[in-house]
């Protein structure tokens, strides 16, 4: 269940409730009037089940509830009510497959801005993987991977494609080209030191890698594995599951193949310099195809299952 709270000008106030009382899965209607200062309106409140909460929200929009008042959201993790039960069971579809396109545009938003939190998450996750591929070191590779901020970007620039939003398109694109220049400039440098100081040596990139000679090797498994990990990816940020990024945070070779270009970069191994960049582009490649797709085969399928519901509630 979603819970919504909203702040509405007195003469939208009426046109609102109406919006919700009609609205199937939505209950627990509560309405102060006069109770909002800043801006000044009338207050509403409802719970709404999930599968019903992505129509409710676009139904606001146009109401302009968002220019002239404020719509706030929250994730409601626990509700003992019959009345919520009852509204989950006639809204529409099942909760875990509705997509809040709202919600999703502004988290990827969020995640795809090119900020110095960003800037700094990828460059450290991007020079620890430098200590991994060159120690050949799976673990620091892994941690390096849950490390690495980029899936936020890649989810934005599918949803960019999905919603035709330009904007979103050039920020998330931004996010992901910048980061992964800065990141991978000043892991070169950051090599640069640790062979001065003889940490990293040219003998131990060149040596065999059995942990960590995937990142600078891509074949067919690179870009399937990707896919893969795009789609679970997508799912997860859709269905509110957003702790299951992790998992696929490690399934992909983004920051390890950055990581082994730089390094090798900076010992002028053009193999590895290509490889790893070949990599890095099948994996970013895979994700943002399957993540395009997969948010094409929500959106339909949702629009499918909408149109049954109705046809149903018809007959």
């Amino acid at each position: 269940m979603l819970h919504l709270r909203l702040i509405t000008p007195s003469d939208k106030t009426d046109s609102v409730v109406r919006l919700i009382e009609k609205t199937v899965g939505a209950t627990h209607l509560v309405v102060m009037q006069g109770a909002a200062r800043n801006p000044a309106g009338d207050v509403v409140m409802c719970d709404v089940a999930r599968e019903a909460g992505d129509e409710l929200l676009g139904e606001l929009r146009e109401l302009e509830i968002d220019k002239c008042g404020s719509i706030a959201i929250e994730n409601i993790d626990l509700s003992l009510s019959e009345r919520a039960d009852k509204a989950r069971d006639d809204a529409p579809g099942e909760g875990a497959d509705a997509v809040l396109w709202e919600h999703l545009a502004d988290a990827t938003h969020e995640e795809s801005t090119l900020s110095f939190t960003y800037i700094a998450f990828i460059t450290l996750a991007t020079m620890i993987a430098a200590c991994g591929v060159v120690l050949d070191n799976a673990i620091l590779i892994v941690g390096a991977m849950a490390v690495g901020p980029e899936f936020g970007p890649l989810a934005g620039l599918c949803t960019a494609l999905v919603r035709r939003a330009p904007r979103l398109a050039l920020r998330s694109a931004m996010a992901l080209l910048v980061g992964f220049a800065f990141a991978m400039a000043v892991t070169v440098v950051f090599s640069y030191f640790m062979d001065s100081i003889e940490l990293f040596s040219r003998e131990q990139l060149d040596a065999e890698r059995p942990n960590t000679a995937f990142v600078y090797a891509p074949d067919a498994f690179s870009f399937i594995v990707a896919v893969l990990a795009g789609i679970a990816g997508t799912l997860s940020l859709t269905s509110a599951k957003s702790g299951l990024l992790v998992g696929v945070a490690i399934s992909v070779t983004t920051v390890p193949a950055a990581a082994n270009a730089a390094v090798a970069l900076s010992y002028g191994d053009t193999k590895q310099t290509w490889g790893s960049t070949e990599q890095l582009l099948l994996n970013l490649l895979g994700i943002i195809l399957a993540g395009t797709l997969t948010l094409l085969a929500q959106k339909f399928f949702w629009a499918k299952q909408r149109e049954r519901d109705a046809k149903k509630a018809q007959a």
